[in-house]
């Protein structure tokens, strides 16, 4: 049974800073003058324009809202409870933000009294009762739906909650999924001089991403993705490459410089498990949605898979005006694809990336359906 991403939505925070406001109010708080020309060398060649953040702390008229100073020119570092305190009061109205604009529409497919099942990801803070119960609440739903919470996956949490939600769908005709990422990134900034720090303050980001998952068929005459398959890999040997643990002073990241070569490495391998399985090869593929982790993951993956100059343009344009805002990230990615009439009218195969922790590779293909009016063969 095919089952279809119906709509997406997405939400950034109130709060917009600039590379260059960030970059120079980072380097106002660092401990040294090495580590002050290291923060600006990361920030000048990470690709990114502007981020969202839900602290207003990034700019430097600003008055700070969780990195307070400590003495002249440095911030004392938060405490884990004083940043998931924040996450506990900003979190739901985000997601809230991003899951209303699918119904708001007259002509959405769905009301939310008839959303059976929820799925909620995050890897940035906790709280029960979290944002899962607020979008419950607010938007109405039924009180018997099913919610899920996928918690601390990192940037491709996206995809098992897309798994999942299809899952639901090819069990239940009836069912209909709303899938919810929300993190807040900039809570967990960690104002140290290791270049993993340094690396992480110049790409997260804060943000919110929805989508309506159902096997019924779509709506006449507007796009949706048609889901047409999945695929993990969780690669040997690198699982001390990239981490996201829980310490004193918020949560801590580490993200080694072999990650990208690592990904290149074992992404073909991957991609033709899922391409043959539907009579597929990389030459099918004119669009791609893969996760904007940071300028050198996509570059790498550019090269390995020998793409064309425009078949990361949404992913490029995502981390220029947003960053890396871990799970939502690629969600942003795939709504800038459905917006393009170029990519629906086409209705060819898309792939979608995403990586994370493990390192896991996550995979999907979708078909972009310009105007479909019965279902499509999976």
């Amino acid at each position: 049974m095919p089952t279809y991403l119906h709509r997406l939505a997405t939400a950034t925070p109130r709060y917009t800073h600039s590379t260059e406001d960030t970059r120079d109010t980072l380097k106002s708080w660092a401990p040294d003058a090495r580590t002050a020309r290291l923060i600006h060398a990361v920030f000048n060649r990470s690709g990114i324009a502007q981020r969202h953040s839900v602290l207003p702390d990034f700019d430097p008229e600003s008055e700070p809202r969780l990195y307070r100073p400590e003495g002249a020119d440095q911030r004392r570092q938060p405490h884990t409870g004083a940043r998931n305190a924040i996450y506990a009061e900003e979190a739901s109205s985000l997601a809230l933000t991003a899951a209303e604009q699918l119904f708001h529409d007259p002509e959405a497919p769905f009301q939310p009294a008839e959303i059976t099942h929820l799925i909620f990801a995050s890897c940035t803070g906790f709280t029960n009762p979290g944002p899962d119960l607020h979008l419950i609440d607010q938007l109405g739903l039924r009180t018997e739906v099913e919610r899920y919470t996928l918690g601390f996956m990192g940037c491709y949490a996206a995809f098992p909650a897309l798994r999942m939600a299809a899952q639901f769908a090819q069990a239940d005709p009836h069912a209909v999924v709303l899938v919810v990422c929300l993190e807040l990134s900039t809570l967990h900034l960690q104002l140290t001089d290791r270049p993993d720090d340094i690396l992480g303050s110049s790409l997260f980001a804060d943000g919110a991403a929805a989508a309506l998952v159902s096997a019924r068929t779509p709506h006449l005459g507007h796009p949706c993705f048609a889901l047409r398959g999945f695929a993990s890999r969780l690669l040997p040997a690198t699982s001390s490459d990239m981490a996201w643990t829980i310490g004193h002073s918020g949560f801590n990241l580490v993200l080694s410089s072999y990650v990208p070569d690592a990904i290149a490495t074992h992404l073909g391998e991957l991609l033709q498990d899922i391409l043959e399985d539907h009579g597929l090869d990389l030459t099918s593929i004119e669009h791609w949605a893969v996760h904007p982790g940071g300028r050198a993951i996509l570059d790498r993956v550019s090269t390995s898979l020998q793409l064309s100059e425009t078949a990361l343009t949404a992913s490029r344009e995502v981390l220029k005006n947003y960053g890396n805002m871990s799970s939502p990230t690629v969600l942003f990615v795939l709504q800038r694809l459905l917006e393009n009439p170029a990519v629906t009218k086409n209705e060819a195969p898309i792939v979608a990336l995403a990586f994370g922790p493990g390192l896991t590779l996550e995979t999907a293909l979708l078909q972009p359906l310009s105007a479909p009016s019965t279902p499509v063969a999976s």
